[in-house]
């Protein structure tokens, strides 16, 4: 312990850790910092994962937060097992290859009904093209080979 103090009353602080360099309040602020972070919920900064949010998100100097050895080691290793993204963009970037997904399904989808329409077309144009040589061929027989009708009450002459 170190002792402190002007005059009366001495103060005693923790002796810093070999690993960290800085007070358990200042610990406890920049531990509380990384969790919002982390969790999406800053409360002082655009919520990026950057050290300078970090420092800034617990209203410690950048050399206080430096001195802070096994914490920025838990911030990297969660950044390196995490990625940089934050929970929001974590999320859009889901949401964003969800939609790619269901764009090529739909698209693929889109695809084989255009292919069926397209084999239906040409059938229909078969089938259209077929039934008006069947009708011209039945003009042409029934003009040859049909008598007409006398009116009624025409009489035969004999």
């Amino acid at each position: 312990m170190q002792l402190l103090g002007i005059a009366q009353e001495p103060v005693l602080l923790p002796a810093p850790t070999s690993e960290d360099q800085v007070s358990p309040k200042t610990a406890a602020a920049l531990r509380a910092a990384m969790t919002r972070l982390f969790e999406g919920r800053p409360q002082r900064t655009d919520g990026r994962l950057t050290k300078e949010n970090l420092y800034k998100e617990a209203q410690v100097s950048r050399a206080t937060m430096n001195r802070a050895h096994k914490l920025l080691a838990e911030w990297d290793a969660h950044l390196a097992s995490h990625g940089k993204a934050t929970p929001g963009e974590a999320k859009r970037d889901a949401t964003i290859a969800d939609l790619k997904k269901r764009l090529t399904q739909k698209t693929q989808e889109c695809t084989l009904v255009e292919n069926k329409l397209k084999a239906a077309q040409t059938a229909i144009a078969a089938l259209f093209h077929d039934n008006e040589a069947l009708r011209q061929q039945l003009d042409k027989d029934v003009s040859t080979t049909v008598t007409p009708i006398r009116p009624r009450g025409a009489r035969h002459s004999r």
